[in-house]
């Protein structure tokens, strides 16, 4: 696999301004985990190995138990995240897949026991920056673990 355009190099004022919305939502209120969770879901789904491979990365730098990462695909059956998580993991899918008549009243009220309105939007927008990162790196095949290094990922051990 190569990469197929360097958008970071093509569009570099693009890149920074998407850059500063995803530190700014990773310094938000839902907390680190979450931001991780909801940053792997919605790249396996949108099959962004890229960004998977970097999102569990950081994770784990982070703190993340192996297992839970392991078990995000199948999550709804899994006992090892918190009603919180799982609120914010059905939003992500429901953000990432969108239906076809919007999120439901059924889910918005079930994440909103969850989560305050501030952030419920920081959520959000941490949901729409990785969906928007999984799609350039999707659209110009990003090679997985090409910028560990860069990223400071390497610390990871994930070589």
């Amino acid at each position: 696999m190569a990469q197929r355009i360097d958008y970071q190099q093509q569009a570099p004022e693009l890149f920074k301004k998407l850059v500063a919305i995803s530190m700014q939502t990773a310094q938000g209120g839902v907390g680190a985990t979450i931001g991780h969770l909801a940053e792997i879901r919605a790249s396996q789904l949108n099959g962004c190995a890229f960004c998977v491979d970097m999102h569990v990365k950081q994770a784990l730098i982070h703190g993340e138990r192996p297992l839970r990462i392991h078990h995000l695909t199948v999550w709804r059956e899994s006992p090892l995240f918190s009603d919180r998580e799982r609120a914010a993991l059905a939003w992500t899918e429901a953000l990432t897949q969108l239906p076809p008549h919007g999120v439901s009243d059924d889910l918005y009220a079930q994440v909103r026991e969850q989560f305050s309105e501030k952030e419920l939007t920081e959520l959000t927008y941490t949901v729409m920056a990785i969906n928007a990162w999984n799609r350039i790196s999707v659209a110009f095949t990003s090679v997985p673990g090409s910028a560990d290094k860069a990223y400071g990922l390497d610390k990871a051990g994930l070589a």
